[in-house]
């Protein structure tokens, strides 16, 4: 038997695997994202996505385990990771308002014998110019905490958004397209989808 595993805590990932069907179970990874040294921002996503799925295989040896991360980078270039503070939280969307910027979402699937499928799959944000109303309406709901880049794009902060280019579920935090190619690859999207 087959045993899945999602190597992460996020609410929004376990919603959108629950949203195919599969069965799985929830393991978050304890991996520091400040001891990835990695400066690139795809292949920081792409690291850190193993990473997590690699330490919750150490102890969950028979499993397939799905390791993600997501990191968003403004237009300038600036690495927006999780905001500590509202104060970061209100910098970085102060900086997204009225302009673009890209999403990369490293997903990582490692198998019970240690061979891992991993890619990125970036998808483009564009904010609408919010107003300083609609700022202080966003760090009052605290929705921002925990998020890459202090916004999402499910529920609320879709009122930020003005479009989307790319996968919706990759910006929300778990490429469900990428997920399935990878599954493809490893020969295994059958064995986890519900018959």
């Amino acid at each position: 038997m087959n045993r899945l595993v999602l190597a992460s805590a996020s609410p929004q990932r376990k919603r959108l695997l629950l949203s195919l069907g599969m069965s799985f179970e929830v393991v978050p990874s304890d991996v520091e994202e400040a001891d990835c040294r990695e400066t690139d921002p795809v292949t920081r996503a792409r690291s850190l996505a193993v990473m997590k799925a690699g330490n919750v295989a150490a102890t969950h040896g028979d499993a397939w385990v799905i390791g993600c991360d997501t990191l968003v980078v403004a237009s300038n270039g600036a690495l927006f990771e999780k905001p500590g503070n509202e104060r970061e939280a209100r910098a970085m969307i102060t900086r997204l308002s009225g302009g673009a910027c890209l999403v990369h979402s490293g997903l990582c699937l490692q198998s019970p014998d240690g061979r891992t499928f991993k890619d990125v799959s970036t998808s483009v944000v564009t904010f609408k110019k919010l107003s300083e109303a609609e700022i202080d309406w966003w760090m009052a709901s605290r929705l921002w905490q925990g998020r890459s880049g202090a916004f999402q794009i499910d529920g609320p902060g879709q009122l930020m958004i003005e479009r989307i280019e790319g996968d919706w579920s990759s910006v929300v935090g778990l490429p469900i397209f990428l997920l399935g190619k990878l599954m493809r690859e490893a020969g295994v999207l059958n064995n986890f989808l519900a018959s």
